[in-house]
This record gives C-alpha cells, sequence and structure tokens, in this order.
C-alpha cells in the first residue's frame, strides 16, 4: 500500500533555516523537503497553513518514507513558521472597569462586610494585582492613560489648575487622535472592538459633531454609553456638582444686581431717586441677559452632559439614571451574542460606583454600608451576570 507524501516548496528568506541546520548554504532561496505522513498525521498538517513570513507551497504526491517529523520539526523550531490564522491564539477579550472603587471594598482583598461574590471567583480563578496603581486620582486622566499605556501628560490629559478631568460634553478637549489605544492595536488585528459604558475622553474638537474624540475615532468600532461622566447633577434631586463654586458666586452676582435695580426702581418711584424709566428698563435687560448668559449652560448641565450614545447618535437625553444599569448589561450581553465566533474586545466601563450612586430598588438597603454599599454589590451582580453569558460561549476561548 502507497502512503500518501508531501513536498514543502519554501521561498524567500533562509538564514532561520541554515541556524536549524536544515541547509548549509546561505545562498538557498529554494528549498524542497519530501515528507511523507501517516494516515493519522495527515490532519495535523492543516495547523500549518498558511505561514507568514515566507512562502509555502504544499504538493502531494507518491513518494517513499515518512519525513513528517522534518516538517513538524522545522515549523516547531522556527518562529517564521507560526500559522497566521490560529484564531486559537486570538481569545475573546473582556475588560471590565468600576469607577471610584476602593480596594479594600472587595472580598478578595480582604473585606468581609460587602459581599462581591462574582468578583471573588474572577479572582481566584485568575490573578491579584496588589501593586497595580492607577496612573492618576481622577476619571480623565487615569482612564486615557489606562487606555495608551502612557502617563497622561504625555498625550496633553493632565492639568495642574482646577479642571483636571473634562467638565462638559461640549468641551474641545480630549484624547488626541495621533494617540493609540490598545483598542486601536486589537482592531488593526482583526478584532472586532467594542466600548460600553463609560468614555470621559471628550467627544468634539472644533465644532459639534466632529467627533474628533469620539471613541469610534480611538479604535473601537461599536459604542454604547456615556461620553462623558456620571455627575451629581445627572440627579434631578441632588445639589449640583459642576463648577459649583462657580454656580454659586454668578447667583450671587445674579442676586445683587437684582437687589440693586429695586431699589432704583424703589426709589424712583417714591420719588427719592431722578432716573428715567429707561434706565431702569436698561438694568433690567442687562441683569436678564448676564442671567441667560449663565444659566443657559449651569441650568441645563443634566440636558447638556448626562446623555448616552450609540455610536454617533444619542439615543437618551437627558438619560433616564434607573434604567441604566440593565441597559449596559442588555448592550453588554447583545455584543458578546453577536461577536461570539469572534474575535472580539469588550471594554465593559461600568458606570458604579460612582457619584450619584444610582442603584436600582432590588439592592437598596440591602448591604452594611449604605447607598455605596448597595451600589457596590449591584455592581458585583452585572459583573456576574456579564461573566455568566461570556462563559455560557464555547465556540472560542474567553478571557
Amino acid at each position: 500500500m502507497r502512503n500518501s507524501s508531501l513536498t514543502l516548496v519554501w521561498s524567500g528568506d533562509t538564514s532561520a533555516l541554515i541556524q536549524a541546520g536544515i541547509i548549509t548554504s546561505h545562498k538557498a532561496e529554494r528549498l524542497n523537503l519530501v515528507i511523507r505522513p501517516l494516515p493519522s498525521q495527515r490532519a495535523a498538517l492543516k495547523c500549518l497553513l498558511p505561514v507568514p513570513n515566507c512562502r509555502c507551497s504544499f504538493l502531494f504526491h507518491f513518494l517513499s518514507r515518512d519525513s513528517l517529523l522534518v516538517l513538524l520539526f522545522l515549523c516547531l523550531l522556527l518562529k517564521t513558521c507560526e500559522p497566521k490564522t490560529a484564531n486559537a491564539f486570538r481569545p475573546n477579550i473582556l475588560l471590565i472597569m468600576a469607577d471610584d472603587l476602593g480596594i479594600g471594598d472587595l472580598g478578595c482583598y480582604g473585606n468581609n462586610t460587602l459581599r462581591t461574590p462574582n468578583i471573588d471567583q474572577l479572582a481566584e480563578e485568575g490573578v491579584r494585582l496588589t501593586q497595580h496603581l492607577a496612573a492618576a486620582p481622577l476619571c480623565t486622566p487615569s482612564r486615557a492613560a489606562f487606555l495608551t499605556g502612557r502617563h497622561s501628560f504625555r498625550s496633553g490629559m493632565e492639568a495642574s489648575n482646577g479642571y483636571r478631568a473634562l467638565q462638559w460634553n461640549a468641551g474641545s478637549g480630549g484624547l488626541p487622535e495621533n494617540e493609540t489605544t490598545f483598542a486601536r492595536i486589537l482592531q488593526q488585528r482583526g478584532y472586532a472592538t467594542g466600548l460600553i459604558g463609560k468614555w470621559h475622553q471628550g467627544v468634539n474638537c472644533a465644532s459639534r459633531g466632529d467627533h474628533c474624540h469620539h471613541p469610534l475615532n480611538h479604535g473601537f468600532d461599536y459604542f454604547y454609553g456615556m461620553p462623558f461622566t456620571l455627575t451629581n447633577d445627572c440627579d434631578p434631586g441632588r445639589p449640583p456638582e459642576v463648577d459649583a463654586a462657580l454656580r454659586a458666586q454668578l447667583w450671587g452676582y445674579t442676586q445683587f444686581l437684582a437687589l440693586g435695580i429695586l431699589t432704583v426702581a424703589a426709589g424712583k418711584t417714591c420719588g427719592f431717586i431722578s432716573v428715567s424709566g429707561r434706565v431702569v428698563t436698561g438694568m433690567a435687560c442687562v441683569l436678564f441677559l448676564f442671567f441667560i448668559s449663565w444659566y443657559s449652560s449651569f441650568g441645563f448641565v443634566r440636558r447638556w452632559n448626562c446623555i448616552l450614545m450609540r455610536n454617533h447618535d444619542v439615543t437618551e437625553q437627558p438619560m433616564v439614571l434607573e434604567k441604566t444599569a440593565s441597559l449596559m448589561l442588555k448592550e453588554a450581553v447583545s455584543y458578546i451574542e453577536r461577536h461570539k465566533h469572534g474575535p472580539f474586545l469588550l471594554f465593559l466601563s461600568l458606570l458604579h460606583v460612582h457619584i450619584p450612586l444610582v442603584t436600582t430598588s432590588a439592592f437598596l438597603g440591602k448591604s452594611q454600608h449604605g447607598l455605596y454599599g448597595d451600589n457596590v454589590e449591584e455592581m458585583d451582580w452585572l459583573i456576574g451576570k456579564s461573566r455568566y453569558h461570556r462563559s455560557s460561549l464555547h465556540p472560542r476561548p474567553q478571557v
């Protein structure tokens, strides 16, 4: 009975072959190896196609002796013959980030008063980092460093004044277009890349809608979430947070001017002050314009900043905080399902546990640490749901 054999035709750089002792002449530009595999070994040859950095073709014909070991030795020894399309080496990646969570608030780091079983299980099955410190204590610079692997001051995302984090969706600041994120690197390697949750790296540059700082311009091909961040202004029942000191100062100026105008009007009415009605009217108009000039921004912070977007489109303005957690979970599960055949990167950037600590009724009052503890335990539940769905997908390995 005649066994099939295989001829490997190698064209290109042969320096690695010389180092391996397969050939001896550096002038060789083409090499023919005759290999005869056993029937049980033929299926293994499929993993060797195609081969990067060298041009290899395979021809089946009938010759003598088995030389499969030569081919296996060659492809195991030479880095230039690693399979280019070996999907097994491109795992799906689910990256989960919490917001303003303390290391001492998790059970896997010693806390026995908050229930975080899902995060604890992740830690038990993986690696716990004890010296992995954030690059900055605030949202914008720390996330810029996380996305790029560079200190935030190198990308211009660090400031020395009071505005160390982006304050407005409408601002022109943001992560520069020339910065390389880990999402862009994976995207260039054939990954589907999604971001669900918080961005806080800017949106526009010169005009509304140019979206130069948008996630889709930084290596992500799908985005659903907040382009900004949660603040107390997103909750109508909370005191204002964005530029609270400046807002209070402007409101004080408004009251002072209004009191002055009322004093002039009262003095004119009582005859204590001789001033024309046009002057009083003009002063009232100035006061109104001054009030509108600042209140049009600070009075509608919730509408301008607290929005949800899907890619380039606004889906909620303002966002309904009570629904946000379920929407994020639904989007994460949907993204994993759509890309279950991978490879994909999903960056799940949670809004938990940033103020105003919006928590659904199912978790309110359940922890020993008030609203913050309730929010932490709800976050753990969200992570458990995402992790459970991730684990239910078997076509590709998960990370």
